[in-house]
């Protein structure tokens, strides 16, 4: 079994529903509207990754990194913590949805290139999970 580096861990500040990424925003003509709370949320549907955005910034002004255990979500609001299940393996990962998307149809859910990984999604790019709120203050390693 590999032997892992431990991380640096950021924390990451309470929602706030008048944060700029968490308004209403417009992608291709198409109006979002980022819920309030998640409380309760529970969601099945298609995942896919994402990782070439290397250096990019998320919806929340980090950088993104395609190795960490994050995700983007076009209505959860930013940042949730979320267990995200591979329904086909049994497979689960935690992750921190701090970014918008996915915006291609019926997907639920993008996950970054390391959080694919853990749970088996990365050879495939897509597969069917359930996504389920874990709450809204987190640590994001």
């Amino acid at each position: 079994m590999p032997t892992t580096t431990p991380t640096k861990t950021t924390t990451i500040p309470k929602p706030s529903p008048n944060a700029p990424y968490n308004r209403a925003y417009t992608v291709r003509g198409k109006t979002y509207h980022p819920m309030r709370s998640a409380i309760g949320y529970s969601e099945r549907g298609i995942a896919s990754w994402y990782g070439s955005e290397s250096g990019n910034r998320t919806a929340m002004g980090a950088r993104f990194n395609p190795q960490g255990l994050t995700a983007a979500h076009k209505t959860l609001p930013l940042p949730t913590k979320v267990r995200v299940t591979n329904l086909h393996n049994g497979r689960s990962v935690d992750v921190i949805v701090n970014d918008r998307g996915p915006f291609k149809r019926n997907r639920v859910i993008d996950l970054s290139h390391g959080a694919a990984k853990r749970i088996g999604l990365d050879k495939q790019g897509l597969a069917e999970v359930k996504v389920e709120y874990l709450g809204t203050l987190a640590s994001n390693p």
